[in-house]
């Protein structure tokens, strides 16, 4: 019976090599004997357990967590403070476009100032940690840690007014730097023909405009001397010009930068209250009701930036000005009791009153005939009755008072005195508009009618926009 058996098992084939090992041998082959146990200490409070990975059998260390903790909340707020440091000449650029030495100054002092704060809170919270590291207790602790977090309060405030200028000046190391250089080089030249202009000396204001660029549909400025909501309600240093990148790729539609300049030029001469006055007194006593009144004089410091604008740039600014509030008529004839800006449709009608003064009659003309056709009928829209009932005696008076009526700010002179734009001045854009088209130097002329030039330019075909562009900035940027 044996043998049979024993044949049967010699024939009985062995299992395939399919990669799995029995199980039985890797059972076997896997046990193994089990790790000792080894006590593990309880730590004394304050400090943390690390277990190394090399050896099981070794104790963990104790490293020490309260005491370093403490220190560092007095380390981290003044590393924090002294980071946020004055800007260095030359961090922005050394080329033209760079902040001047008079901004970076300006910033610094402003940062100066809260950084006095907060160096004074940093030392305090370094104090505390002392205290608290020397004798620790729980009302040492929590008044660390209250200290800590008016710091921190403090280097955000200061932060983000550091944060604001630095991206302003960052600005100038980007491709848009030429063009924002071109912008304060306008600016620059406004304000220079202001102070030669008037009858007498005065204070010279420093530093000039600076420009930076926003996206966005419309330009605005931040005067000198006035609370920003960006830096905390503190007095801004020097004025700022905010232009919508749209504008700066079409340079013809810069008027904007005269318009945000003369805002700034009426704080500056002095002219803040007696604009209002004058209007309100001129108004009276042309028989205007006080709810009319009223109404002009909300509209001043927009109607004086409209007209200084046009006085500074020639009647180029008319078609610039055109650009922004031609708009749909819902918009155009819809009255805002709370608008600082005449409603469109008024504020066309007083630039071209102004045009028509300043001796260019024939333009004027075409201006109106082309606003009347767009927007035949005011009554259409929601514009109050009074204002249009009065709107014809109204505007040549408002017109009349702020630019050809002395005022004793500016020297007994009026604005039109002030800033002469005549038929001399309007040959000078023309040539000027020849040769940027050609792309030859257009000479002398001020860089504030350089806009007026490109958009004749345009107007007339001399060039491709491209070129007009190119060849504006490239003189500007040069100067």
């Amino acid at each position: 019976m044996t043998a049979p058996i024993a044949r049967d098992r010699a024939r009985t084939p062995a299992p395939a090599r399919t990669g799995v090992r029995p199980v039985m041998a890797v059972q076997a082959r896997t046990r193994r004997r089990p790790a000792p146990v080894v006590p593990v200490r309880t730590p004394d409070p304050g400090t943390a357990v690390v277990q190394s990975g090399r050896s099981a059998a070794r104790p963990p260390a104790a490293v020490p967590v309260r005491q370093p903790w403490l220190r560092a909340q007095g380390l981290n707020v003044t590393r924090h403070a002294a980071a946020l440091r004055p800007f260095r000449a030359g961090e922005f650029g050394a080329g033209a476009a760079a902040p001047t030495a008079g901004h970076l100054q300006a910033v610094n002092a402003l940062l100066g100032q809260l950084r006095g704060e907060l160096l004074r809170q940093s030392e305090q919270v370094r104090e505390l940690a002392r205290g608290a590291a020397a004798r620790p207790g729980t009302r040492r602790m929590q008044s660390l840690l209250t200290a800590k977090e008016q710091a921190h309060d403090w280097v955000r405030e200061v932060e983000r007014i550091w944060d604001f200028y630095f991206e302003l000046f960052g600005q100038r190391q980007s491709v848009f730097a030429d063009a924002l250089l071109s912008c304060d080089r306008i600016a620059l030249s406004c304000y220079q023909a202001a102070y030669l202009g008037v009858g007498e000396a005065k204070p010279l204001p420093a530093p000039p405009p600076f420009s930076f660029m926003r996206t966005g549909f419309s330009p605005a400025t931040f005067r000198r001397g006035i609370p920003l909501r960006r830096l905390g309600r503190r007095l801004n240093p020097f004025p700022l010009v905010q232009l919508p990148y749209h504008r700066l790729v079409n340079p013809w539609t810069l008027g904007a930068v005269l318009h945000e300049v003369s805002h700034n030029l009426q704080s500056d001469l002095g002219l803040d209250k007696a604009v209002p006055r004058a209007i309100a007194r001129r108004l009276l006593d042309e028989g205007c009701p006080p709810a009319v009144v009223r109404t002009w004089v909300r509209w001043n410091r927009e109607i004086h930036a409209d007209l200084c604008a046009l006085l500074l740039g020639g009647p180029a600014v008319v078609g610039s000005l055109l650009d922004v509030i031609g708009r749909a008529p819902a918009t155009v004839l819809t009255y805002s009791p709370v608008g600082p800006h005449p409603t469109p449709w008024f504020r066309a009608w007083i630039s071209i009153e102004l045009l028509r003064r300043m001796g260019f009659e024939e333009q004027a003309g075409r201006y109106g005939r082309l606003w009347s056709a767009i927007y035949p009928d005011p009554r259409a829209g929601s514009l109050p009755r009074e204002l249009l009932a009065t709107f014809a005696t109204a505007h040549p008076a408002v017109v009349d008072a702020l630019c050809f009526r002395p005022f004793p700010q500016l020297g007994r002179r009026s604005l039109a005195q002030v800033l002469p734009f005549g038929g001399k001045e309007y040959a000078m854009q023309r040539e000027a508009a020849e040769r940027l088209a050609a792309g030859t130097d257009p000479g002398i002329i001020p860089a504030r009618f350089l806009i007026g030039a490109a958009r004749s330019a345009l107007d007339r075909g001399l060039a491709r926009p491209g070129v007009i562009t190119r060849n504006f900035y490239t003189e500007l940027a040069r100067r």
